[in-house]
């Protein structure tokens, strides 16, 4: 077993990490949510128009992501320590290249959407990435909508969308 990249800390320690996290939108906003705010009653994975997830959940809230925004805030180890050692926040998209003469990459979409038993989705997108799990749990505390957005520090994203 490898013990790389395993930090002992201090309890001071800990809680600044544990308050950078959450004011950076990584985990730290740890809210108690009931059962029904994690349960869908119905989900729209819409691959054939390109366009998003949308969620209604149980408690009567609704939110919706489209591919883009899904992808950059794709919750995998690899993704999401990537994702802290440039600072940016779940769906904020990588930085542009500024190189002129870059080669363009289109969007990621996802070829794929699959379930996780009752508690998640998994893509498998176009850029070859398939590692990230999006747990219920994960995607309402992601939700960007009006009702969420105070309560959540995450990147704004004007490809984003939510009801």
């Amino acid at each position: 077993m490898s013990h790389e990249g395993i930090r002992i800390l201090s309890a001071e320690q800990a809680a600044r990490e544990a308050a950078k996290d959450a004011n950076r939108g990584y985990g730290g906003d740890q809210r108690k949510l009931t059962v029904a705010a994690v349960t869908p009653q119905k989900v729209r994975v819409k691959l054939t128009e390109g366009t998003g997830v949308e969620i209604d959940w149980r408690d009567g809230h609704h939110s919706a992501w489209t591919f883009p925004w899904l992808r950059n805030a794709c919750p995998c180890a690899t993704c999401h320590e990537e994702r802290e050692h440039t600072g940016r926040l779940p769906g904020e998209a990588k930085p542009k290249d500024p190189n002129p003469l870059a080669m363009y990459q289109p969007p990621a979409k996802p070829l794929e959407a699959l379930p996780i038993g009752k508690y998640a989705l998994k893509f498998k997108w176009s850029d070859g990435h398939e590692g990230g799990i999006y747990s219920w749990d994960y995607l309402r505390r992601v939700c960007r909508c009006e009702l969420c957005a105070p309560a959540t520090p995450q990147a704004d994203n004007p490809e984003e969308s939510h009801a």
